[in-house]
């Protein structure tokens, strides 16, 4: 392939880099040989084998050149190459760089222990196509596999995942390996199945795991489409970064019209400095050892270097001035590819591990613990297992030696700081455990602060929502005199607005580093202030029931009508609550508490509630008389009320009874400062409901509609 002379020429760049560098390997110089290996088993274990054979002859196991070492083996585009590579090299305990797709890391691992993957893991690969596909919301695909073990690898990884993200595939196609380009004609015939299944899916996407070699089968099937009577296909392909995009000679002309708009996972890749310049001086002649040369030249420009008949064209004949830069990106890129970047790392890797054993031999000393000791001062070690470290503790095996032991990490939550600890530990209650389980970190204290984002949203609502109140009862003082003022009860309507001023005002006492009075106070103040509102509430509701109740002709309950009895409702729904408050504070006061495990790394500075039975009696005392309110103006609602309070009232009361029903889980469930927020939101949203719902309607007719505010438009309403 024309294409992939570049990872020769990236090995060859990289070479010439460190042998031109003083700094790496100075009495050294670097040296490689480049062989082909076909995409056959056959083929990659001789080339191995002539790899650790005499030069110039083939004689497994034999070398006795003292020169030409062989330090490692860069290759294997695809993982069968790696695999077949690394059954010979793992003999010779010779190391292996592969820069293609690679066993999962824990059986490449096991199977190959010399084998390092300069590239990520395939699953990576994975999570990038099935992020796609959702970003896309296309869960209707089709597979396209390699027909080998890495397909079949593959398919196990991706169906499972597939699935769990709720994506489905239509159908599975096996693509299969090319070994030779004579195969190609019996290959594509044998496909057209194939493409009946593609061509008749329902999917548009199509997602294709291969090596380069079946895609050119692939390719193939997809220009004979037309000659074989097959319906052309417009889908979106996604591709894995094994495909490159890459043609053969004879392919220049063919149309890739059906690939536009594919998607294509690329392997991360960078362009050393010099390597541009680098290309521009690559012709026929540049190095006499590159056997490549030749076949990529004639390949790549459709000419012929020993002026023979090219495709039948004897007067097309190389100049060797032809330029790289001239040629088509599927014949071969200027800039460097992933592929190529990987084995430009692989190299660089391999002369930095050779400089750092040529450091350590010559130096002859190491480090231990920081010491420079000679090699004649460190006696061998001779125990029964290495010790454990840091984050592990020691436990006994069964039936052996004390001395023999297992290293067991330790549980959640506890340390160990020294090499060899018997058993873990756990952290003081003001400390907690880090990442490493070996060392415990002090915790944070954490309050909900006025410093803070949360706390500043809580302060500034609290004091808008209290100003706006301030400002609904100075618009009712100015208009006292008013029809809509004086219904149900002017003195009432006061009450409500200043308790509902204070419980705005009493959520500031949640914010800040708790102490003994706020602790006191926070409940408490919340409870009576709110009773006191929702108690003027009940009372402006059985006031219009009254009212309307005493017009009836020879009406008793007239007697039951004024502020008396507003008054007596009020004052006797507060008393109660304040007694249940002075029963609370008498009994089990609330007081400051620090709470160290809810949440990890933080020391929770709280209030803690005393007695939570007489914390859920005042709130369920505030549920009661919102329960009668809601229900009282719910049936009176269809009254003849001018103002239609009632509707409002009960409408208000809803509000109230679903915040405060939602704030018992909520309070449930949360920790740390999340409980003070639920609860001073719970408090603000409440409150506004009742402003809202009962005071904004008026507020519009007293400023907007004047002329409703009279008696004679209340004459006309009730009429």
């Amino acid at each position: 392939m024309p294409k992939n002379y570049q990872h020769n020429l990236a090995l060859a760049f990289a070479v010439k880099e460190i042998n031109e560098n003083t700094n790496i390997l100075s009495n050294f110089t670097l040296g490689f040989h480049v062989l082909n290996s076909y995409y056959t088993a056959r083929m990659t274990y001789k080339a191995t084998l002539s790899l650790l054979s005499a030069q110039q002859r083939f004689i497994p196991n034999f070398k006795c050149d003292t020169e030409h070492k062989l330090i490692a083996v860069i290759g294997g585009l695809d993982s069968d190459i790696s695999a077949n590579m690394a059954t010979i090299l793992a003999t010779y305990k010779v190391s292996q760089l592969t820069y293609g797709s690679l066993l999962p890391a824990q059986d490449g691992k096991m199977l190959c222990p010399y084998l390092f993957q300069i590239v990520p893991d395939e699953t990576f690969q994975i999570m990038g196509v099935i992020r796609l596909l959702h970003h896309f919301r296309w869960t209707w695909i089709g597979l396209g596999v390699l027909d080998d073990d890495a397909g079949d690898r593959f398919l196990h990884s991706v169906v499972s995942i597939l699935s769990e993200n709720s994506i489905c595939f239509d159908f599975i196609i096996r693509l299969p390996p090319l070994t030779y380009l004579e195969e190609e004609a019996d290959l594509v015939l044998k496909q057209a199945v194939s493409y009946a299944i593609l061509s008749n899916s329902k999917a548009n996407v199509y997602v294709i795991y291969a090596q380069p070699t079946s895609m050119y089968v692939l390719r193939l099937l997809l220009c004979a489409a037309p000659f074989l009577a097959l319906p052309p296909l417009h889908k979106v392909w996604i591709t894995t970064s094994h495909w490159d995009f890459e043609s053969f000679s004879f392919q220049r002309i063919w149309d890739i019209e059906v690939f536009h708009g594919a998607l294509s996972f690329t392997v991360h890749a960078n362009q050393p400095p010099g390597f541009q310049n680098f290309l521009q001086v690559i012709n026929p002649t540049w190095a006499i050892e590159d056997g490549f040369i030749q076949n990529f030249w004639e390949q790549a420009f459709d000419c012929s270097l020993r002026n023979l008949t090219v495709h039948g064209d004897s007067t097309n004949v190389c100049s060797a001035n032809e330029k790289l830069d001239s040629l088509p990106m599927t014949l071969f890129e200027m800039s460097m590819t992933g592929h190529s970047y990987s084995i430009y790392n692989a190299v660089h890797a391999v002369a930095h591990a050779l400089q750092a054993i040529y450091i350590s031999q010559s130096s002859g000393r190491r480090l231990v613990k920081g010491k420079h000791v000679q090699p004649w001062q460190i006696p061998p070690p001779s125990v029964c297992n290495d010790p454990c470290p840091p984050s592990y503790s020691r436990k006994k095996r069964e039936g052996e030696k004390f001395c023999c032991y297992d290293c067991h990490p330790c549980p959640e939550g506890m340390i160990s700081e020294q090499n060899d600890m018997d058993a873990c530990v756990k952290c003081p209650g003001d400390q907690y455990a880090n990442n490493h389980q070996n060392q415990c970190i002090p915790k944070d204290k954490s309050f909900l602060s006025y410093k803070e984002g949360l706390g500043i949203i809580c302060v500034i609502l609290a004091i808008s929502f209290s100003l706006i109140t301030a400002l609904v009862l100075a618009i009712f003082i100015k208009h006292q005199d008013t029809p809509i003022v004086k219904a149900n009860n002017r003195s009432l309507t006061y009450i409500l607005l200043v308790s509902l001023l204070l419980c705005f005002l009493c959520s500031l006492l949640f914010i800040g580093q708790p102490v003994k009075m706020t602790c006191l106070l926070r409940q408490v103040t919340f409870g009576i202030v709110f009773s006191v509102a929702l108690s003027s509430v009940l009372a402006k509701t059985i006031t219009v029931i009254l009212v309307f109740m005493a017009t009836e002709p020879g009406s008793v309950i007239r007697k039951w009508v004024g502020k008396r009895m507003a008054v007596f409702i009020v004052l006797s729904c507060s008393l109660i609550q304040a007694s249940i408050c002075t029963l609370w504070l008498s009994t089990s006061p609330p007081f400051p508490d620090t709470d160290m495990h809810s949440v990890t790394g933080e020391i929770i500075l709280g209030c803690n509630e005393g007695s939570a039975t007489m914390f859920y009696c005042v709130l369920g005392y505030m549920g009661f008389l919102a329960t009668v309110s809601f229900a009282v103006a719910f049936f009176a609602r269809k009254l003849p009320d001018t103002f239609n309070e009632t509707r409002f009232i009960a409408f208000s009361m809803l509000v109230f009874c679903s915040v405060w029903l939602s704030f018992v889980p909520a309070y449930l469930s949360t920790k740390g400062r999340s409980i003070v927020v639920v609860e001073i939101f719970s408090i603000l949203a409440s409150s506004a409901g009742i402003l809202g719902c009962i005071f904004f309607p008026k507020c519009y007719i007293i400023i907007f509609r004047p002329k409703m505010n009279n008696r004679e438009q209340l004459r006309n309403k009730r009429n």
